[in-house]
């Protein structure tokens, strides 16, 4: 009987939560490149729900589609944050709605007492910041992959 392989295991939909710094990096790493248009973000202040609905550059399998000459895949996600008290934006033209926003990089910034700040990092220096209760963050695959439109996957200078 032979083992069972990685590279053998079907790949279905992403669903990951972040309850701590080290969690949120593999989210992170997950949802870089990610694009969405600014008009897909929602704050609820009744729930102290935060949501976007992302473009995902299915980063778990870029290895795998390069070594089969596979396209490569993006899949819409939703990325959720919990107890949000307040959501702040700093260079992001909240005025245009044709604007599609590139996520860089999701980090942590502690403060007293499990509060602290979710910052999402956009590509052209604009952030969005999340101050929390405490660190919640949920990623959750909800469409079936399609062909990455560029057929490309992204690099980083």
């Amino acid at each position: 009987m032979e083992d069972a392989r990685f590279e053998d295991a079907d790949e279905g939909p992403l669903r990951l939560m972040a309850l701590d710094d080290k969690d949120l990096q593999v989210i992170s790493a997950l949802v870089q490149d990610a694009v969405f248009p600014a008009t897909e973000m929602t704050w609820d202040s009744k729930t102290r729900r935060f949501a976007v609905l992302l473009n995902r550059f299915r980063w778990e399998l870029a290895d795998k589609a390069k070594k089969q000459r596979r396209n490569f895949e993006r899949v819409q996600s939703v990325l959720v944050v919990e107890d949000v008290m307040k959501v702040a934006s700093t260079g992001i033209d909240r005025t245009d709605p044709d604007l599609v926003l590139s996520l860089l990089a999701i980090t942590f910034e502690a403060g007293e007492d499990g509060t602290g700040r979710v910052v999402l990092a956009l590509a052209g220096d604009g952030d969005i910041a999340l101050d929390v209760e405490a660190l919640e963050v949920r990623l959750k695959d909800v469409t079936r992959p399609y062909v990455a439109p560029s057929r490309r996957q992204p690099t980083h200078d």
